[in-house]
Parts: structure tokens; sequence; C-alpha cells
């Protein structure tokens, strides 16, 4: 139950925070790793205060929910003044050890935890910005991986993080609104979309997407800086796994939870898997 109250699943995301010591080839500076170990601890307990504080505002909306309602503070297993106490701890804990950790993540964090409170009390029920700010989140996630690490975050990682992110978020959005189309009003915001809206969103953001990537791959700061012209040859692995999330998407119908997509469905799994492993031996060993 505890697990599922902080959101442990949904650290996934927090691995974000290794990009720069993954795209710098910094596996075995340790001082860089533990940094980086250090710093997703961190972002993970900031994470969880704010799960907690978004469940306890999302509480009539989440009971209405299939999947959320058994949610611990939505199942009522746990009171919402509990839960309201463990959030503010938490947040006051990160934010003392963020600061004597590093000033520049503490920062960092420090705004993660304000924008969401803010989110979680009135942004969200703002269309449009309400996935802005989701995507931020994971631009943010990259910065605290940056500054824990003291390597230099390329304007790449950035928009990259940036735009899938949003594309995520335009996903999960599709699932509230097919749910508020068979008679389940689950989140106020979707008001401010509707189902064409979205599918055209998501077709874009995966042109763009993909576009970027090639663009990235081909640039000839990237070319120099890895000594090689055939990153490109990754794209494809880019191209196939986001034409299967929008298959999930589209087709399936069930992009409500990009954490548990990424768990369960293999073919994503291999696809991330394939570019991670090709992007090493193209630039470390070919």
């Amino acid at each position: 139950m505890y697990g599922e109250f902080l959101r442990v699943n949904q650290y996934i995301k927090n691995l974000l925070i290794f990009a720069p010591i993954f795209f710098s080839f910094s596996f075995f500076e340790y001082d860089k790793v533990i940094n980086g170990f250090i710093a997703f601890v961190l972002f993970s307990i900031a994470s969880s205060s704010i799960y907690i504080l978004n469940d306890i505002y999302d509480i009539s909306e989440d009971q209405l929910h299939p999947e959320k309602k058994n949610r611990p503070i939505a199942s009522r297993k746990i009171k919402k003044t509990s839960g309201f106490i463990i959030s503010i701890f938490l947040m006051l804990i990160v934010l003392l050890f963020s600061f004597l950790f590093s000033l520049k993540v503490f920062y960092v964090i420090a705004t993660y935890i304000m924008v969401n409170i803010l989110y979680s009390v009135r942004l969200k029920h703002i269309p449009i910005l309400d996935i802005f700010v989701i995507a931020l989140g994971f631009v943010l996630r990259v910065l605290v991986g940056g500054y824990a690490t003291e390597i230099r975050t390329s304007m790449w990682l950035i928009v990259m993080s940036f735009l899938v992110a949003l594309f995520f978020a335009i996903a999960k959005r599709r699932d509230d609104i097919v749910l508020g189309e068979s008679g389940l009003q689950t989140r106020k915001n979707i008001s401010g979309y509707n189902l064409e809206f979205i599918n055209a969103g998501l077709v874009m953001m995966g042109g763009v997407i993909i576009v970027s990537y090639i663009l990235y791959t081909i640039s000839e700061n990237i070319v120099t800086r890895f000594g090689t012209e055939n990153i490109y040859i990754t794209s494809f692995f880019v191209i196939a796994g986001i034409l299967r999330y929008m298959q999930i998407t589209f087709v399936d119908g069930k992009s409500g939870n990009p954490t548990n997509i990424f768990f369960h469905d293999r073919f994503l799994q291999s696809m991330i898997f394939l570019w991670l492993l090709s992007f090493i031996i193209i630039v470390k060993l070919v």
C-alpha cells in the first residue's frame, strides 16, 4: 500500500536524471554516478511528496476513475490529513538535503515543488498549460542530473526531453477524454479538449519528435562531438517506438498510464534497449 501511496513505480521517470551521464559516456566516473544516484533519490522523494499532494486534491475525481479509485487516499485507506502531513514532511526533508548537497540542485527541486503545488491547486485545470507543466517536470529532471554531476546539459537533450514528455502527456489526456465520453468525468480540464484535438496533437508531436531526433543525429555539432556520422541509424528504433506508442494509444486505447506501458510492453522495452545499445556501439565501438 505504501509503495502505491508514495508512487514508487513512477520513479522510473527519474531515470532521466542519468541522461547527462549517458550522453557524456561518463559511466565509469564514479563520483558522477554517485552524485547522479543521490540526485535520483532526492528527486524521487520530491516527486512522492507531489504525488501525495496531487492525490489529496484529486480525491473526488479519482474516486470516479475505474483504476485510480483504488489509490490509498481515494479509497480512504490513508486519511487526507495524514497524507498532507507526510507530503509536507517529505518536502522539507528533500529541500534540506538538496540544499546541503548542491545549491543548484536545491533551486531546481524547489522550482519543481513550487510549480507542481500550483499545478495541483490550479494549473492542472487550465487546458494546454497543464500538459506543458507536466513536460516541464521532465526538463527539470534533466537539469537536476546535469547540475548534480556537473555535466553540461545540451540544448538537444532539453528540447527532446520536453517534446517526448509532451507527447506522453497528450496521450494520457486522451485516456481521460475517452473515459469522459463514456460517461466518467474524471477530470475537469478535459472540457478544454476533445478527441479530434488530442489526436491531431499526438500525430503532430510524434512527427516533431522524429524530425527533431533525426536533425539531432545529423547535426554538425553532434557528429563532431561523437566523431561519427552513423548515429542516424538509431532513428529507426525511435520511429518504431513512437509508432508503437501511437498504436497502443489509438488501437488499444490504453494510454492512461505511461509507466505501466513501459513496464509491460515488450516491444517498447525492446526498442528502448536496442536504441541504447546501438547508440553505445555506434559511438564507442564503430
